[in-house]
């Protein structure tokens, strides 16, 4: 969804609230779990995904209550590096309320020290809020797994050129957004149908290169359009493949 810069957390609930209708009819055995950067990890949001009955990790911002009670963690983490010399991360949790928030909730903590060649080592404390009934390090591997949605953007914006937001209405250019993820879809229905062959793990600008920019002759009479494919590209087995597998009769 294309939304001005200045938006904020505004719609999320909305959005989420539609998005667990749409999951739950289709997988309605399924358990949800909701994983989001600390820019949401407001009340309201907190209480909904807690109504909702849903699984939830989501960042937390550092501020002088959490670096305090993560200082004893830390300062293990930092002895197990003087011993080792090598980086160090410990999983602590606590019982922890924001000012506003309803009530209190389970926080992980990562004490971690960084180490990078040429520089003196350095602490990065996490946090993450949970409803999640994992051990400490469970939970926040669980979080670090979003980094593979940032794969997925990575495919959007440079696979389907996304971020080509240039017409001069706000939503045409949102309709746009939605045209390219409606082809990102189609390209994940691809990547499916081409089990078993080398295109079985490809990204989106590797299906376009390989069985996309093919160059064909087009026919046209009164009668009926005929496309003339070359006899011999180096991807003639995968694409005949995929033809097959979603429809095309031999």
């Amino acid at each position: 969804m294309l939304r001005p810069g200045n938006s904020g957390a505004q719609g999320t609930l909305g959005g989420l609230r539609r998005l667990f209708g749409k999951l739950r009819r289709a997988f309605p055995r399924a358990q949800l779990r909701v994983r989001l950067d600390g820019g949401f990890a407001g009340n309201p949001l907190l209480d909904f995904l807690e109504a909702a009955g849903v699984e939830y990790v989501v960042a937390l911002g550092s501020n002088a209550r959490l670096t305090k009670r993560v200082r004893r963690l830390l300062g293990r983490a930092r002895q197990q590096h003087r011993a080792t010399g090598v980086a160090v991360a410990l999983f602590g949790e606590t019982r922890y309320a924001a000012r506003r928030w309803s009530h209190r909730r389970r926080v992980v903590m990562k004490a971690e020290v960084v180490v990078h060649p040429g520089r003196p080592p350095k602490n990065n404390p996490r946090f993450v809020v949970t409803n999640l009934a994992l051990t400490p390090a469970h939970v926040y591997q669980v979080y670090r797994e979003r980094g593979d949605m940032e794969n997925r953007i990575k495919e959007l914006k440079l696979g389907l050129a996304l971020d080509r937001t240039s017409c001069s209405r706000f939503q045409a250019t949102a309709f746009r957004v939605l045209l390219t993820v409606a082809a990102y879809v189609l390209f994940q229905e691809l990547r499916r149908r081409a089990t078993r062959t080398a295109c079985a793990d490809a990204q989106v600008w590797t299906l376009r290169e390989r069985v996309l920019k093919v160059a064909a002759w087009v026919q046209r009479s009164v009668r009926r359009i005929v496309v003339h494919l070359p006899r011999a590209f180096p991807w003639r087995t995968t694409w005949q493949h995929l033809a097959g597998a979603v429809g095309a009769t031999p």
